[in-house]
């Protein structure tokens, strides 16, 4: 089957759907993290360093970034499979003692097989970018969603494999990343399809899209919390593998149409009118300006600092952006207030949120847990694959509630600081799980939200560089969080009453060994909330000014449009001599009034009303034309 047209972009969205279900290895590390500990014989602070290595390759990411502008996207998705391949390939054979390598390089695999990961989302960023212009935030949010259900994949197929061997997580990420890569690429190295001429709402298909992603998680959060035998984790596999190729139904279901259309033109498309005599000045475009927005509606310039007094008016919105899309360059992105706001907001929210789930095995053992693990890690995945499906809340509710999407982010923040309160009050298994719940809930929507608010902020061509710019915090963030709570492990290590000797290695047991760490980073989570909040006063208006100038785009776009249905509602009018107010007619989303007493048309949609056009010439004209 040749994939052509508008399917092509829908083959391409399923594509990076399957590349980020398999390629957030990141979050498996708590299921092999303790026997990696053992195997080299190394402290606790010795792991946190192999944990941070993997997220410092995010360090890198700004480098496919670059790759991408050079080199096809094949070759750079390809490149984050081998780095991968490799870097959890090594570490397999160590944990399996095959090989010996020395600490250093364990250290060097791991930051290949993180920086991997991060390259691998660059090309799923910069692929829905570039094939849904106009929908990228649902195409990012729903691809990126996927990533935080792989460690309930792979939790699955380890069991169907051999349950009792957490080893294998290793070689399941070194070889299922590469086998996905090759499947993926007949979607990815389809060209570009050609922009439709017609304004399209792909809507209804993205609602398929993110229901049938609900549906999975629900499926896999159930399959990967209950123990299941090797056969009936066998048969989960096959069911979750199942709904992964569900979502090929809408690009074929939007092939068929387009096959069908070829032959049945004429009948799908409103029949074509000679308008040449209708002059543009009877269409009469009327702009609704509300002072909200006007007061800070200025494309020329995107800085603009407001004129009052006070000490919070310099901190808040000195310097702020105006307008949305703008392309900034490296050195104009690190000069922005806006932007270290958000790294911030970033470094303190999400980032603090993926160190816990690395350190969620040695948490759960220290907490008395260690049974618990698997499940644990695979509910941190869950939440974090429908804290990533709700960033996709901003895009829909925008007819109805707009709010600027730096709110939903600090909105998205305020779980984190209430799972480590949990956490610092209690250490029963309930405060554990539900504290695992809230942070795999807000961090999964930071990840996800935070690509589209990158592109909102700082412009959609440079957002592959900009967003591998803002995401260097997690290394760092990484260093810092982990260490902490290495230096708080290995001080109650030395206190006898916690320490504890298993498997040839010193364990910490007891509210003790993380109970600093999560008062810490209980106050660290605070000031993420209070830079988001800060972000979002400064960028509030410009979120305004964005949305009225796409109300005014939307208009001077869909005028053509209607000014054709127009011609057809006239004629019929005239040829049935319509006096009285017709019926309203639904067009799409927007709706249209005739009132013939008074020959004007109102044109209407969720958003405001935006055409008043003059009708009283088209009908007399049409009196006299032939179909």
């Amino acid at each position: 089957m040749v994939v052509a047209g508008e399917s092509r972009k829908w083959m391409i969205l399923v594509a990076t759907i399957w590349i980020q279900a398999f390629t957030g290895t990141n979050l498996d590390f708590s299921s092999y993290s303790t026997n990696l500990k053992s195997v080299l014989d190394i402290s606790q602070v010795e792991l946190n360093y192999l944990s941070v290595a993997s997220d410092m390759g995010k360090a890198f990411g700004w480098c496919s970034g670059i790759c991408l502008l050079y080199f096809p996207t094949w070759v750079v998705l390809f490149i984050a499979a081998l780095m991968g391949f490799f870097g959890y390939g090594f570490q397999w054979l160590v944990i399996q003692k095959i090989i010996v390598l020395p600490y250093f390089l364990v250290v060097v695999s791991s930051l290949v097989a993180g920086c991997s990961i991060c390259w691998f989302n660059t090309v799923c960023y910069v692929v829905c970018i570039k094939n849904f212009p106009t929908n990228r935030q649902l195409a990012l949010s729903l691809s990126i969603s996927f990533n935080g259900v792989s460690a309930a994949l792979y939790h699955l197929i380890a069991n169907s494999i051999d349950p009792h061997d957490n080893r294998i997580y290793l070689l399941l990420n070194a070889s299922v990343p590469l086998v996905t890569s090759v499947i993926a690429l007949f979607a990815i190295i389809l060209p570009l399809p050609v922009p439709p001429k017609a304004i399209q709402n792909h809507s209804a298909k993205f609602l398929f899209q993110i229901a049938l992603a609900i549906f999975t998680g629900l499926y896999l959060l159930i399959s990967s919390s209950v123990s299941l035998s090797v056969y009936n984790a066998r048969f989960a596999l096959f069911g979750a593998i199942l709904l992964l190729v569900l979502p090929l139904v809408t690009p074929g279901i939007v092939y068929v149409k387009e096959w069908a259309q070829k032959f049945t033109n004429s009948s799908l498309e409103l029949e074509e009118w000679d308008i040449g005599l209708i002059a543009k000045d009877e269409l009469e475009f009327i702009e609704t300006e509300t002072p909200s927005t006007n007061k800070f509606f200025n494309y020329g310039n995107s800085y603009q600092v407001r004129k009052e007094e006070g000490f919070y008016s310099n901190v808040a919105f000195k310097d702020r952006l105006l307008i949305l899309g703008e392309e900034h360059s490296t050195r104009s992105l690190i000069r922005r207030w806006d932007f270290w706001l958000y790294y911030v907001a970033y470094l303190c929210g999400g980032t603090i949120g993926l160190v816990y789930s690395n350190n969620l095995g040695q948490i759960s053992e220290a907490l008395g847990y260690n049974s618990e693990v698997s499940s644990l890690v695979s509910l941190y995945s869950a939440c974090s694959f429908f804290g990533r499906l709700l960033s996709t809340t901003p895009d829909f509710l925008q007819d109805k509630m707009y709010y600027a999407r730096t709110g939903w982010l600090a909105l998205a923040l305020i779980p984190t600081p209430i799972a480590f309160i949990l956490l610092v009050l209690s250490g029963s298994k309930t405060s554990l799980t539900a504290a695992t719940a809230l942070i795999g809930l807000s961090s999964g929507f930071v990840f996800s939200a935070a690509v589209s608010i990158t592109s909102e902020l700082f412009g959609p061509n440079r957002a592959g560089v900009n967003h591998n710019i803002l995401i260097t915090n997690i290394p760092i963030g990484s260093l810092l969080y982990s260490l902490l709570a290495a230096l708080v492990y290995e001080a109650n290590i030395g206190n006898s009453s916690d320490a504890v000797l298993r498997d040839g290695s010193m364990v910490c047991i007891g509210r003790n060994c993380y109970y600093e760490t999560f008062v810490w980073w209980w106050l660290i989570s605070l000031v993420g909330l209070v830079s988001s909040s800060l972000l979002y006063l400064r960028t509030k208006d410009a979120y305004n000014s964005s949305e009225k100038h796409k109300i005014t785009k939307y208009a001077l776009e869909i005028q053509p449009l209607y000014h054709q249905l127009l011609c057809q509602v006239a004629y019929v009018a005239s040829k049935f001599s319509l006096h009285k107010k017709l019926s309203p007619l639904s067009f799409g989303s927007t709706h249209l009034v005739l009132n013939y007493s008074d020959l004007v048309v109102h044109f209407s949609n969720p958003k405001s009303n935006i055409f008043c056009v003059n009708v009283g010439m088209l009908v007399e004209g049409f009196k006299h034309m032939k179909p």
